[in-house]
C-alpha cells in the first residue's frame, strides 16, 4: 500500500490473481530390474536408448529389463527412470593404491567400482603430480595429486585435479570423489592409510627441458632405439625394439621427441597384434620447472585380454637414445579387479612401489542369483527398489522381472520371484503416487484357458491404477542371431501409452488399429474375435494381430474393467484423465495453502482452476458441447463452511464429464426396397 508524501503520481502495481497451472507429463515411466551394469538402487533418467546403454550397459541376455526399455524407447517413449536391482551375489571390483614412501608402503588410495558387476574390471585409474608443487616435495602429504578415471569399454573418462590423501584437508580425494552432485560416476572413495601421494603411473624419463634437447647433436649416421619389455604374462609382449629417431633428422622440442616416440611405438606395436598402443606424455618432472617423458601402455582389453594392466619399460636399446633414460619398471596403469602379476611376488602386498603399486585387487563378479521379490519390492527405510522412486515423479511403473522366466525355459516361471507379492505391494505404491501399473502376464500364460484362469483366479491384485495385457509377445534379440524372444509386454506399452499421449492426448485409448506394436513379430498366442470376446469382459486386454494393420493394441480395460464389476473407472483413458487431473490440481494449487480463506481466495482458485480445464476443453479432452456441460469448478460458501474455515480447510469441486472409447462400433444395415424417387 502506497503512502503519499507528495503531490504527485503514484504508480501501484496490483496483483491479477492469476496463477497458471500447467498439466504434468503423463508418460514418464519407471522401469525396476536387473541391468548388466549401472546406478544400484537409484532412479536414472533417461531419455533415449542410448542413455540407457552409456548408463546401464545395453541388452543382458538375463536382463528382461534391457528389452523392456529398448521397447518402450522404438515405441515411442519419450523419458524414462530406471532402477537398478543388482544379483545378490554380486560383487564390485576394487583396487588399493601404495604411496610412493621407498619402504613399506602405506594404503594411499581405496577405491571400489560404483556398481557390481564385472564391467568395472575394464576400469583403470592413472594417476600424476602434474603439476608438481613447487612449495613441497612430491613425497609429503602437502603435496597434490590428479586421478583420471576410464571406462576402457564405454569410453567414459573422468578426472579429479588437486587431490591429497591428508583426510584433514577440503581437497581430500574421498570427500571429491564420492561428492554426491559433482563426484565420481565411475568409483566409490574410501579412507585410507597413508597421507602421503600415491604411487603415479607410467614410466618417466629423467628430468628433461626443451633447451637440453636443442643441445643434443643427433648423430647422422646412427639409429636412436628405445627397448620396449613387459612381464612375464605370456600374452604381452616382451623386448620389442622401437627405432625412435633415424639418421635423417631428429625433434628439437620435446614435444616433437613425445610425438615421434608414440608414433614409432605404435607403429611397431601395430605390427605385434591388435589393440597394443602407448601413449607418451610431456609432464612435469621431479624437479620444478623441469619435464620430462612418461609412457603409459594404452592396451583395448577387448582385444588383448591380460595386457590390461602391465609394466611398461622402456630402457637403452642396443644405441642408447642420447640425453633421455627411462625407468626400468614402472605400473603402467592401476587396474580395477586385476594386477600384474610380479616375479615371483604374485598378489601379495608388495615392499616397493616400483614392483606393482597396487595391493589386492578384488575383480568385480556379476553374480547368478537374479533379483528376488524382496530386491525388487525393496526396502523404504533404505530406498531400494520400489522406494528408490520416492525421490522422483513418474507417471507409468513397469517391472517386467516380476513374471521372470525360468532359465532355460522360456515358459515356466522363475520360482524366486512371486508376481502377486510384488505387483500387490506395486499398485500399492502407485495408488500412493498417483502412477499407473502395467501387468505383465506370467510366461505359463499361454492360452485362452489359463488366460482366463490366471485373470479371474490367480491374479490377485486389484485397484484401480492398474491394467494387464495378454499375451507375451515375441521380437527378434539382436544378442542371438535375432532369433524370437518371449519377452513381457509392458514396456511395449509404456511405448505405446506414450506415443498416444503425445499424438492424440491422454483421454485417447491407447488402443485400436493405429496402436500398432513397434519391433514386435507377433503375439505368443493368436487370438480370434471369439477369444477376444471371452476375455475383454473380464478386463484382459488383449494383443491381435491383423492382416494389413499387423500386431496391435486391442484393450483399453483397467483391473477394475470387468463387465460384472461395473466400475466408473472400467477404461484406462478415463482413469488415466483423472491422475492427470488430480496431479496436475495438486503441484498447480500448492500457493492456496496459508494464503487467507476468503471470498478472495476461492475466486482466484475458480479462476486459474478454471482456466486450466477450459483449456482441456478446447483441446477435446472431456464430453460436451459446452464448458458447462464439460467441466465442473466451484469453490464458494456452499463448499468451504465456516466450520471449514475455523479449520483451515478449503474445499475446491472439480469435476469433468470423460471421454469413453467407442469400444463397441455397431453397424445397422437395412435394405431398402421399392422406393420412389422424388
Amino acid at each position: 500500500m502506497v503512502q503519499p508524501s507528495y503531490p504527485g503520481v503514484y504508480i501501484v502495481e496490483v496483483p491479477s490473481g492469476v496463477r497458471t497451472i500447467t498439466g504434468v507429463p503423463t508418460s514418464v515411466v519407471a522401469f525396476i530390474g536387473y541391468t548388466a551394469r549401472g546406478p544400484e538402487n537409484q532412479a536414472t533418467l533417461l531419455f533415449s536408448w542410448a542413455d540407457f546403454e552409456r548408463n546401464f550397459g545395453g541388452l543382458a541376455i538375463d536382463s528382461d529389463l534391457s528389452y523392456a526399455v529398448q521397447s518402450f524407447f522404438a515405441n515411442g517413449g519419450g523419458q524414462a527412470y530406471v532402477v537398478r536391482t543388482p544379483k545378490s551375489d554380486a560383487k564390485r571390483a576394487g583396487v588399493a593404491i601404495v604411496d610412493n614412501a621407498a619402504q613399506n608402503p602405506g594404503t594411499a588410495v581405496v577405491l571400489t567400482a560404483s556398481s557390481t558387476g564385472t564391467w568395472a574390471n575394464n576400469l583403470v585409474a592413472d594417476i600424476n603430480y602434474d603439476p608438481v608443487p613447487a612449495t613441497a616435495p612430491a613425497n609429503t602429504a602437502a603435496s597434490t595429486f590428479n586421478i583420471t578415471l576410464t571406462d576402457l569399454v564405454a569410453g567414459t573418462t573422468e578426472t579429479f585435479a588437486g587431490l591429497r590423501t591428508d583426510n584433514a584437508q577440503t581437497n581430500y580425494y574421498k570427500t571429491l570423489l564420492n561428492d554426491p552432485d559433482n563426484g565420481s560416476a565411475l568409483v566409490v572413495a574410501f579412507d585410507n592409510t597413508s597421507k602421503l601421494l600415491p604411487v603415479r603411473n607410467g614410466t618417466l624419463s629423467n628430468d628433461l627441458d626443451n633447451a637440453t634437447i636443442g643441445k643434443i647433436q643427433w648423430d647422422q649416421t646412427k639409429t636412436y632405439s628405445l627397448l620396449l619389455s613387459t612381464d612375464d604374462n605370456p600374452q604381452t609382449l616382451n623386448a620389442v625394439e622401437v627405432d625412435v629417431v633415424n639418421k635423417e633428422a631428429g625433434p628439437d622440442t620435446l614435444v616433437g621427441l613425445a610425438r615421434q616416440i608414440e608414433l614409432r611405438a605404435n607403429t611397431k606395436l601395430a605390427t605385434i597384434g591388435p589393440g597394443l598402443a602407448v601413449r607418451c606424455q610431456v609432464v612435469n618432472g621431479t624437479v620444478v620447472a623441469k619435464q620430462a617423458l612418461k609412457l603409459i601402455a594404452d592396451f583395448d582389453q577387448t582385444k588383448r585380454p591380460g595386457t590390461l594392466d602391465v609394466v611398461l619399460t622402456a630402457g637403452a636399446g642396443p644405441t642408447p637414445l642420447p640425453g633421455v633414460s627411462f625407468a626400468t619398471a614402472s605400473v603402467s596403469r592401476f587396474c580395477f579387479g586385476s594386477s600384474r602379476k610380479a616375479a615371483g611376488q604374485g598378489l601379495a602386498v608388495l615392499p616397493a612401489p616400483a614392483g606393482d603399486g597396487q595391493t589386492f585387487p578384488t575383480p568385480g563378479v556379476d553374480g547368478t542369483k537374479l533379483p528376488q521379490s524382496g530386491d525388487l519390492i525393496g526396502d523404504q527405510a533404505k530406498f531400494t527398489g520400489l522406494y528408490a522412486l520416492d525421490k522422483i515423479s513418474f507417471n507409468l511403473l513397469s517391472i517386467p522381472e516380476a513374471t521372470r522366466p525360468a532359465a532355460g525355459n522360456p515358459n515356466t516361471l522363475d520360482a524366486t520371484v512371486d508376481p502377486n507379492a510384488i505387483f500387490t505391494a506395486a499398485m500399492t505404491y502407485c495408488v500412493n503416487r498417483r502412477a499407473f501399473l502395467l501387468i505383465d502376464p506370467p510366461p505359463d500364460v499361454s492360452t485362452v484357458d489359463k488366460a482366463t484362469i490366471w485373470r479371474t483366479a490367480k491374479l490377485t491384485v486389484t485397484g484401480l491404477n492398474g491394467a494387464t495385457y495378454f499375451p507375451r509377445l515375441r521380437i527378434p534379440d539382436p544378442l542371438n542371431n535375432f532369433n524370437l524372444r518371449t519377452v513381457a509386454p509392458s514396456g511395449i506399452v509404456a511405448g505405446l501409452y506414450a506415443r498416444t499421449d503425445a499424438s492424440r492426448g491422454v483421454w485417447k485409448a491407447p488402443a485400436g488399429i493405429d496402436a500398432s506394436l513397434t519391433g514386435v513379430a507377433s503375439p505368443v498366442y493368436v487370438l480370434s474375435d471369439a477369444e477376444q470376446g471371452v476375455l475383454n469382459p473380464i478386463g484382459l486386454n488383449c494383443f491381435r494381430a491383423f492382416p494389413v494393420y499387423g500386431n496391435v493394441s486391442f484393450g483399453a480395460r483397467t483391473l477394475v474393467g470387468a463387465d460384472a464389476q461395473a466400475s466408473e473407472w472400467k477404461y484406462v483413458p478415463v482413469r488415466r484423465t483423472a491422475l492427470f487431473l488430480e496431479e496436475s490440481l495438486y503441484r498447480g494449487t500448492q500457493w492456496v495453502v496459508f494464503e487467507p480463506n476468503d471470498e478472495s481466495l476461492w475466486a482466484q482458485i475458480r479462476l486459474n482452476v478454471g482456466a486450466f480445464m477450459h483449456s482441456l476443453f478446447v483441446q477435446g479432452a472431456f464430453q460436451g458441447k459446452t464448458p458447462q456441460e464439460a467441466y465442473l469448478v466451484k469453490c464458494d460458501s456452499e463448499t468451504t463452511t465456516h466450520d471449514d474455515i475455523n479449520q483451515g480447510i478449503v474445499n475446491i469441486l472439480v469435476g469433468f464429464a470423460p471421454l469413453r472409447p467407442a469400444e463397441f462400433v455397431i453397424l445397422q444395415i437395412k435394405q431398402l426396397a421399392g422406393q420412389i424417387q422424388t
